[in-house]
């Protein structure tokens, strides 16, 4: 585990790290199916549509839709029990909104995980992701659009 206590992702994982590459770019990147050309998130080694096995990686526009949240409680780990209460926002992406992927509502693009009432979160709220780095991780979070 890091210093900080965060858990951080395998940015080297073969199905992954063009994903982790494109967010320390400033680029939100969605697996495709070189085939079929559906999109899929979280990638993964086959197109669950038709099996193939073929990948290309597509730019996301980094706009989308609040389509659920949850504000955890504790026990959490220590990292972020000093940060709570936070929210985890799940979004659609307004490209295919049958893509959702996790991150946590900011106020502002450097801002920390826990400066959003989560009583101020509405579904269906529009978004924009922004990027912010921990530890050499650059991950995708959003504030309102």
């Amino acid at each position: 585990m890091p210093a900080s206590g965060f858990l951080l992702p395998d940015t080297d994982s073969e199905d992954s790290a063009p994903f982790w590459a494109g967010t320390a770019r400033g680029e939100l990147l969605v697996q495709a199916c070189a085939d079929c050309g559906r999109w899929r998130f979280p990638p993964r080694p086959m197109c669950p549509h038709c099996r193939s096995t073929a990948t290309k990686w597509e730019a996301a526009s980094g706009n989308a839709t609040i389509w659920s949240y949850v504000v955890p409680h504790p026990p959490l780990l220590p990292a972020f029990a000093e940060l709570a209460p936070y929210n985890v926002i799940v979004v659609a992406l307004d490209d295919d909104p049958k893509i959702r992927m996790v991150g946590n509502l900011l106020a502002t693009p450097d801002g920390p995980i826990n400066e959003i009432d989560p009583a101020t979160i509405e579904i269906g709220e529009p978004v924009r992701v922004v990027f912010q780095e921990l530890e050499d991780v650059t991950f995708p979070r959003w504030v309102r659009a």
